[in-house]
Parts: C-alpha cells; structure tokens; sequence
C-alpha cells in the first residue's frame, strides 16, 4: 500500500479529471515522468487530493475578516455572548437580530435524515481500468486500460437512525459515485449480492417492520421477524444477515455488491446482462455478536473511525470491481428470473470478469458538506450502462430522487459533491427553493422554440428491449419455477462447520423475544432450504421437529395461515 509520507498527484486521462488535480510543487514534470507507468504504479500515484469537481473548490478567503463574527448579510456582530434584553433582568425584546438568525439558524441545522441508510461515512478514491471490456460496454468510463475516474463512495448501516451504532448486524450501504465525463454514475448497492425483497412495494412494510415500534419506540424483534418469516424469498438474505458476515469487522474488510441486474449496450447498440462485484483486498473479517457488543460499548463510530485513520496513514483500501454477463439469450433460458433480487447468478455458470481496482484515498474535508449531503440515485446512468426489469430496481429508480428532493431540496444537484465535472449545466429545469446558480437568466424555458434551445441527443438513446405478456400484478410464488429456498440451500452446503454453527448461533441471540408461532414458521422455511439447516435451528430453539416437518410441506399460504397469532 502506498504510505502517507508523499501522496504524488493523480494525472487523469480525461480532459476533465484533468482540469482538476493540483500539480505536486515537488515534481513539475509529474506527468511526462508517470506517462511508461504500469496501471499498478499508476493507480499508486492515485493518492492524490483530487476534488470531483472545480466547483467544490472556495472561494479565496477574505484574511482581513477571517477572525471576525459577521451576520450572513456581513454585518459586524457586536456582543454573542448576551441577548439584548428590556432592563437587566427583563424579557428579551423582539429587536435582536442577532440571536434570531443564529438561534434560527441552529434550529434547522440537521436536515431530515435518510430513512434508510442514516448513519454512513464517506471517503473520495479513484477508479482504474485494469480489464477490458469494451466488446460489452460503450461506456467511456471502461474505454481503456489504465483509465482514471474520481469517486466517492459513502459507506452505511441500513436499519439504523443517523445515532446508531457502526457494529451492528445489518447490511451494510455500499454507495458508489463514479465522476465520469459523461456525467455521474451512481452504483448504489449493498455487501450482500441479495436484499430481503423482489418487489419495492414491499419497500415501505420492511422498514416499518424494521424501525422502531408506533407504541413503544423501541425496536421490536417479534415485528421484524414476523414479516421476514412471512416472506419466503426473504430467507436467503436472511441467511446473509444472520451468518458470520452479519457483522463486518470494518467497511474496509466487506465486500460490495451493486446487487441489481443492469444492463450494458456496446458500440453496435448490442445489449447484455451484468451484475457488478467489488471483491475487497483487505480480506473478509468479521465480528461475533459478543465482540460487536464489547466495541459498541467502546465506540459506536467504529466503522467510521477505521476507515479515516486508515486513509490517514496511507493505508488505502482497494476492493477489485468485476462483471458477471448474461445474454438476453440465456437470461430467457435461464432456470430462475435473471431480474429477482433475491436470488444470485452462480458464478460457475457466469464466471467473474476482471474490470478495475476501486481504491479511496482522500477523507472529506466536510462530512456534512460531502457525506451527509451526497444524494446518490441509481437513476443516474451513463451511455453504455442501463436498467432491467428488476422490480426493485425499477422502484427505486422514482423512490432515491424523490426522498433527495424531500430531504435536500429539489436543487440538490447545486451541491458541489453531487455535481458532474463534466461542465454539463443545462438542467432544464427552472425555479425551486434554493436555486442559486443563476436559473438560466432569460433562456426559453420551454422546448421545442424558434431558438432551438434544450437540444435533444437522440445518438445517445439505448437501442429497444422487447418486452412480451399482459400487463398485470404478478405473484412470482403463483410460478412453478419460482425456488425461493434453493439458493439459501447452495449458501448452507458451502459453509464450513463453525459456520453453521454460528449461523445457528446468531440467529437464536437474535430471536430473542419472538413468539414461537413466527420460530416455527421461520424453521420450516430453514427446512425447505436445507433439512440440516432446519433441524438444527428447531432444535436450538426448542421447537418441535415433528411439527416443524409437517409445515414445511404445506403451501406457503397455509404456512402463513397455521402460524398466525395464537395458532400454534
């Protein structure tokens, strides 16, 4: 790993990235000496402190004020310390402006908070091109070996509040911003190559199962795993989320997942099927639950902590990104929905292709400016990336804008670390609170007009994916081929046996206080998945066996109906 000692300047192919980065005052010549360098050698002189964009850099500071207190309107602030009263032991009088703006001001100082993924941190890097694969992709981001993009990449728990604890067991947010010339690609994904659901109307019932309880404010497991339980596709997430890797002993030793199938469109506008790998170099390390509960007891910023110090002392962490590719062919033949969230491509049948090494090196100079304010959206695409028809992905297409316009503003493109760096900035769109990069003056704010203003670019449209079947509500369970325990199955049989001890293990700690009606309907789907995998967590918990086997043949429906409230 490069070493903090010297942090020699990133040079960028892309004119851009280019733009940006600050010539080291040591080495003038930097870049026609780098110009022979290995990708390898290239990406350590990456360390760089290179700003995604021109814009975030300030304003020259004004030294004269630097040390004094002014008003936002840059009026001298004479006392800070005493509000202007009626007497000395009167009420305040309505006639101190002062206190009003900075009182005013605190009040509004935290911004709504993201419903899910509250609590995260953030780091800048670079994206480097090790692999080609151009014969997939048009998208210049991948156009050649040893190609350079800045990222940013935002670390989270999922279920907790912005005061949560970093050690918790949970999935873990796994954001990426990728700062191309075409504008900003969003990968915004997850550890876990699968979530709890295949359909985000589903989307809000799991966060309020997961959130705190309406009555009591607390979290409430009997809630949480009544609806996982309920849910046969959830199980193989849950398998995930209960195993050894519940817990990451950091974000640097994790892998990520950008989860979802995505489509690539290359040059001849031919289309394939990917899903993207981050494979971490740190190696995989993780923390049992009675370690996770010493640390948080320590240090409830663990994870947040690590990762700073890590960048701190030159210790950059690098995760390898790599594609699996399916055809449109074989995803018609494939023997599960290639677009179901739930379930994996095994990589026996779509082996794993190298991209590019992933490597952060520079920590936010702001967190609330940077990390809390960056508002990432899978929506956010360039020309060689595409959408599928995944469920999931498809709802949170509308859901990841829309609570950034509820939580930011609808202008949060404006702030400088959701900004593209390509210069592009005619946005079309007009007006809103906090507008304040001049709304386009006077330029027509229609389209079409005799200026030919706002042009289409009709060269970048994606070519047509042909879609066939009535427009209906599907139940994927109504499908004979739909296996929902398949999967969590394969991911038993490959653990080792302390493994699946611990599985066991972590799964009884955490249901904790569940009713035995929701126990036996969880083991039954254990059992379907695997019979070991159910026994095993029947007998943990006391449960009977017998009874256990006897659901476990029944349809899920009936599942359902035997173990509601007071049946069992």
């Amino acid at each position: 790993m490069p070493k903090k000692t010297e942090k020699p300047v990133m040079k960028s192919v892309r004119e851009p990235v280019k733009a940006t980065a600050k010539p080291s005052a040591k080495s003038p010549g930097a870049k026609a000496e780098n110009s022979g360098k290995s990708v390898k050698q290239s990406m350590s002189a990456s360390a760089a402190k290179v700003k995604p964009a021109a814009a975030m850099q300030p304003p020259p500071e004004d030294t004269s004020m630097a040390k004094m207190l002014y008003t936002i309107a840059g009026v001298p602030v004479a006392n800070n310390t005493n509000s202007v009263t009626f007497g000395e032991r009167g009420p305040m009088a309505l006639q101190n402006p002062w206190f009003f703006e900075k009182l005013a001001h605190f009040d509004r100082e935290v911004i709504p908070e993201r419903r899910m993924h509250a609590k995260g941190w953030g780091a800048h890097g670079t994206f480097t091109v090790t692999g080609d694969i151009t014969q997939y992709t048009k998208a210049k981001i991948f156009a050649e070996i040893g190609k350079m993009t800045p990222v940013f990449l935002r670390f989270s728990t999922v279920a907790g509040e912005r005061g949560a604890a970093d050690a918790e067991r949970d999935i873990r947010g796994f954001a990426m911003r990728y700062y191309t010339e075409d504008g900003n690609w969003d990968l915004v994904g997850n550890n876990t190559p699968v979530f709890f659901l295949r359909d985000g109307l589903r989307f809000p019932d799991l966060n309020h199962a997961i959130k705190r309880d309406p009555k009591t404010g607390r979290r409430n497991p009997q809630s949480n795993w009544d609806f996982w339980s309920s849910l046969p596709e959830a199980l193989h997430q849950i398998t995930i989320t209960m195993s050894d890797r519940g817990i990451p002993a950091s974000f640097r030793n994790m892998h990520g997942f950008g989860s979802h199938t995505f489509s690539m469109i290359n040059a001849a506008d031919e289309r394939v099927w990917v899903k993207f790998h981050l494979e971490t170099q740190q190696g995989i390390q993780n923390l049992s639950d009675a370690d996770a509960a010493k640390l948080v007891a320590m240090d409830r910023e663990s994870h947040g902590k690590d990762l700073y110090q890590a960048i701190e002392r030159g210790d950059y962490p690098r995760w390898k990104m790599k594609i699996q590719v399916m055809t449109q062919e074989q995803a018609r033949t494939h023997r599960d929905n290639p677009f179901d969230l739930t379930k994996i491509w095994r990589h026996k049948d779509f082996p794993l292709i190298d991209v590019g090494i992933l490597e952060l090196n520079r920590n936010v100079d702001n967190f609330f400016a940077e990390t809390e304010q960056a508002a990432f959206n899978p929506a956010n695409i360039v020309p060689g990336i595409g959408f599928s028809p995944d469920k999931m992905l498809q709802a949170r297409l509308f859901s990841y804008g829309d609570a950034h316009r509820y939580r930011l503003g609808v202008n949060h493109h404006q702030i400088p670390i959701n900004k593209p760096i390509n210069g592009a900035n005619h946005f079309y769109h007009r007006d809103g609170q906090m507008r304040v990069d001049g709304n386009f003056g006077a330029t027509l704010t229609y389209q079409p007009n005799e200026l030919d203003e706002w042009k289409e670019q009709p060269a970048k449209k994606e070519p047509p994916l042909e879609l066939t079947g009535a427009l209906d509500a599907y139940n994927p369970e109504s499908n004979p081929t739909d296996d929902c325990f398949y999967y969590p199955g394969l991911l038993y049989n490959i653990m080792t046996e302390k493994q699946k001890q611990l599985l066991i293990e972590n799964t009884v700690n955490n249901m904790t206080g569940v009713m035995k009606n929701v126990m036996l309907r969880h083991a039954a789907h254990c059992y379907l998945a695997d019979t070991d995998y159910g026994t095993r967590l029947a007998k943990a918990q006391g449960l009977d066996l017998n009874e256990v086997i006897r659901l476990s043949q029944l349809p899920n429906e009936e599942i359902l109906k035997q173990t509601m409230k007071g049946s069992c």
